[in-house]
């Protein structure tokens, strides 16, 4: 069984196109979770059927949250089951799903597997993942894997199409970290669970299609916010303290040096500064031991 999670925020359009996507090989046996982060958009609930589940956040949880409230309920139903996180603003390329349906089965081994992102001009948008630790470098790329190959390791793999296999998580079910609200818990996810044995990879085998930010461009000021602070957070839990406070401190005097030429932008960098530097503040005066493996 198949279980979706796609996480909706005021995406009711775009998630209707994923559904039809999926249905298109509807002889396979799925399940999808829509996770509510916008509780007044009330037309997702158009969307219910006897395979399309919703589950109300009651307020915007940001992505992470909001896939754990998914992967949770998941599990509690079926603990060995395949899960899909998928953004609302995709649609899987014919045969994805009947790809997915027997990946695990021939690569049992595997725990998160990437699927490959094209955009809809056909262009690989996304591959994999990689991290240099050494300097806190953090990219994705597109390029190609080589068709011979079923996957490839990977050193992290987006959220925004990722297959979870829970039978590789028979203890504990899987979660994203909390403490990012948006952008880079996937990349967290994944070094976590590297960290403790479990085998990254991404798959060319399975793809789907993504218009490239057009649900975080509606917010393009916080999207930044929110992309400069949830890097530092991530720097904080994997590289060295060296590392996170050269960054830190690049980015502050690069967006200080930018303001005459592009105001706005070097703005919200500050502001991705400040608000992580605001919660460094509260854990110091309120330090939290958190275990999320």
């Amino acid at each position: 069984m198949i279980y979706f999670i796609t996480v909706n925020y005021y995406s009711t359009n775009l998630i209707s196109k994923l559904i039809s996507s999926i249905k298109r090989d509807g002889e396979i046996s799925y399940r999808i979770l829509i996770v509510n982060n916008s509780f007044e958009d009330y037309f997702i609930y158009d969307l219910k059927d006897e395979r399309v589940f919703i589950i109300n956040a009651e307020e915007n949880l940001g992505y992470g949250r909001a896939c754990n409230i998914g992967l949770n309920w998941v599990y509690e139903q079926d603990p060995e089951a395949t899960v899909w996180i998928i953004n609302p603003d995709t649609c899987l390329e014919e045969n994805s799903l009947k790809q997915a349906a027997h990946f695990f089965e021939d690569k049992p081994e595997i725990s998160v597997v990437g699927t490959t992102i094209y955009d809809p001009n056909g262009e690989v948008w996304f591959a994999s993942g990689e991290f240099v630790r050494k300097n806190g470098t953090i990219i994705g790329t597109d390029q190609r894997l080589p068709a011979s190959l079923p996957y490839m390791k990977a050193d992290w793999v987006s959220g925004c199409s990722m297959l979870i296999n829970l039978k590789r998580f028979p203890d504990r079910c899987p979660q994203f970290d909390p403490d990012y609200f948006l952008y880079y818990e996937d990349f967290d996810f994944c070094q976590r669970y590297a960290r403790q044995g479990h085998i990254i990879g991404v798959t060319r085998k399975i793809g789907v299609i993504q218009q490239p930010s057009s649900m975080t461009n509606r917010h393009l000021d916080l999207k930044l916010q929110h992309s400069i602070c949830s890097y530092l957070i991530a720097l904080e839990k994997h590289t060295s303290r060296f590392v996170l406070l050269y960054r830190l401190v690049l980015t502050f005097f690069s967006a200080l040096v930018s303001v005459p030429a592009n105001r706005k932008e070097a703005i919200n960098k500050l502001k991705g500064v400040f608000m992580y530097c605001q919660r460094v503040v509260r854990r110091l005066r309120a330090p939290v031991t958190r275990n999320f493996s």
